[in-house]
């Protein structure tokens, strides 16, 4: 399921600055369909200084009177809620509720409620999944925006997004490693640290240490530069 199809509503969140910080945290998870259901104070300026570049997020947003209205065209709802209910509805934790939304066919909603009482009982009868945050239970209550980030989280990760990794330089080739390889021997030899006609494991050794790396051919340059270092005579 692409991102586009998760929908993140919240039902009449009462300070503006809660509704751009839940802007935020979708756009750093690769979300963008934000839903407000009879904001108290929207839009509100608040809301712009918490969105922290995610203002886009926030003009793209849709109002809607009630959350049946919100989520009518979702193929499955799931309602944020701590307190335990009287009815039953599948409770899912976070991750197990992504899981089961990237694997619908069709948009999804994912339905929080405002900050003082959370969702309604009838707001929460809308939804056909009910999602508990675990935390400590002598205090389960997170902040809107912060529930919002650790939903967004557990469906980005359950999307499978590849780990972040620094920018590589050119990779070292085959003939860089041989030319390293036959730099070390010479320098082992001419130290006397390898003796040429003894049957030292020395040199499959360090290939050895040197597969277990990806060495950049910068790199290369750098163990070649100091072994010609230490060869040079020094003078007096």
């Amino acid at each position: 399921m692409k991102p586009d199809a998760i929908r993140i509503v919240l039902c009449r969140p009462q300070h503006p600055g809660n509704i751009g910080s839940a802007a935020r945290a979708m756009k750093t998870m690769g979300l963008a369909d934000l839903r407000l259901v009879a904001p108290e104070k929207y839009p509100a300026p608040e809301a712009q200084w918490m969105a922290t570049n995610a203002q886009d997020v926030l003009a793209n947003s849709r109002t809607h009177p009630d959350v049946a209205s919100a989520i009518q065209d979702c193929v499955a709802a799931f309602a944020l809620s701590a307190r335990t209910r009287e009815w039953e509805l599948e409770v899912l934790d976070p991750r197990a509720a992504a899981a089961r939304a990237l694997s619908a066919d069709g948009p999804v909603a994912f339905v929080f409620g405002n900050e003082q009482a959370g969702l309604t009982n009838d707001e929460v009868l809308a939804c056909q999944y009910l999602v508990q945050i675990p935390a400590n239970p002598e205090f389960t209550s997170l902040n809107l925006a912060q529930a919002v980030q650790v939903v967004a989280y557990e469906l980005f990760m359950a999307a499978g997004p590849e780990a972040p990794r620094g920018k590589r330089g050119k990779m070292a080739t085959v003939q860089d490693l041989e030319g390293l390889y036959a730099h070390l021997e010479q320098a082992a030899i001419g130290s006397g640290f390898l003796d040429p006609e003894s049957n030292s494991r020395l040199r499959t050794r360090w290939r050895r240490l040197f597969s277990r790396t990806e060495l950049e051919r910068e790199e290369v340059n750098i163990l070649r530069g100091l072994l010609k270092a230490l060869q040079a005579p020094k003078s007096k």
